[in-house]
């Protein structure tokens, strides 16, 4: 008895991963398949059937399991050469891609994001060419966006500058027209890649004002150098991917562990953590890894990093990024966090 018991259980583990494996292969064939719905939906039954039945009946059960295998590794390789685009009928909020210019210490960012909203879908569209001087560069901070869940945000890095406005940079999903995301599509290959090159006051406005999301800032403990490399490592990915594009994907590439890839480009990402994926939590990983205040505790570092009020208050004022730092502790101010 045991004998056979063993032999079972060396077989159900494989299989229920080849199910999995089949349901996923399934689902890419529904998401990413041919357009018309009905024909999406037969191929990814009919897909899913034959892999159940050579697994139920095709004897023996290990030239059953290399069937399915095989038939999943079809399904993956052509997933795999799906091509992302730059030139579909974006929305008018993610019609541009911007570049990056580089002279000695000066970067020039064209196409820049700096609406001015009256609602989340009414504004006027204004794309904007903006320099920077490296040199001016005082440090990186993080905003937590929360539209929801608290397990899962969104994040927003954003460079401050002393002779100018932050650059704020949001990793996303680039839509079509008629396009809304979804987290379960975000799986598959059904958007392409976007860094939302803006003003702070668009990205940061946009989501406290219009979309009624609870957003905080938390300044980074980070030397200068590293947050000018990492800043460049960002503008580097934004000029690629205005000649390559690339898709997202909600697990892999998405708002945090795209940052996770920057750092790691430095040669300075730490190992990975539950809490990069369930991303609610980040602040939380922060404090544990000294990158933010550690002078006040947890709860009383969120509570004063919160910014949503702060942001709904300062609405059109054109120093909108310092109304919101206001009373911020700040790790790399010896002076502030008491």
């Amino acid at each position: 008895m045991m004998k056979g018991w063993t032999r079972l259980t060396v077989w159900l583990l494989p299989t229920l991963l080849l199910l999995l494996a089949v349901v996923w292969a399934a689902a890419a064939i529904w998401f990413d398949g041919p357009a018309s719905r009905w024909a999406a939906g037969a191929l990814a039954a009919a897909f899913a059937l034959v892999c159940l039945g050579m697994l139920l009946w095709l004897r023996p059960h290990w030239l059953a399991m290399v069937a399915v295998l095989v038939a999943f590794g079809i399904v993956l390789g052509w997933w795999l050469t799906i091509p992302p685009r730059n030139d579909r009928d974006w929305l008018p909020d993610v019609a541009r891609t911007a570049t990056v210019e580089m002279k000695g210490n000066r970067v020039t960012v064209s196409n820049l994001r700096n609406f001015d909203y009256r609602s989340e879908t009414d504004f006027t569209a204004r794309w904007e060419t903006r320099t920077y001087d490296l040199d001016q560069l005082l440090g990186v901070d993080l905003f937590i966006c929360f539209w929801g869940p608290t397990a899962i945000a969104h994040t927003i890095a954003s460079w401050e500058f002393a002779d100018g406005p932050p650059l704020a940079i949001s990793i996303e999903t680039r839509k079509e027209k008629g396009e809304t995301y979804s987290a379960l599509r975000g799986f598959f290959r059904q958007f392409e890649l976007y860094y939302v090159v803006a003003d702070e006051r668009d990205v940061v406005r946009l989501r406290t004002n219009y979309r009624g999301e609870q957003l905080y800032l938390y300044r980074i403990r980070m030397p200068v150098e590293q947050a000018r490399a990492l800043l460049l490592d960002y503008l580097a990915e934004v000029d690629r991917l205005a000649r390559r594009p690339k898709w997202y994907n909600a697990l892999t590439h998405n708002c945090t562990t795209g940052i996770r890839y920057h750092l790691k480009h430095l040669g300075v990402g730490q190992r990975l953590d539950w809490r990069i994926l369930a991303n609610g939590r980040l602040d939380e990983l922060l404090y544990a890894r000294s990158s933010v205040d550690t002078r006040l505790s947890l709860a009383e570092l969120r509570r004063r990093s919160e910014i949503t009020a702060r942001a709904r208050a300062a609405d059109q004022d054109p120093l909108f990024s310092a109304r919101i730092r206001e009373g911020l502790p700040n790790p790399r101010s010896p002076a502030d966090g008491q």
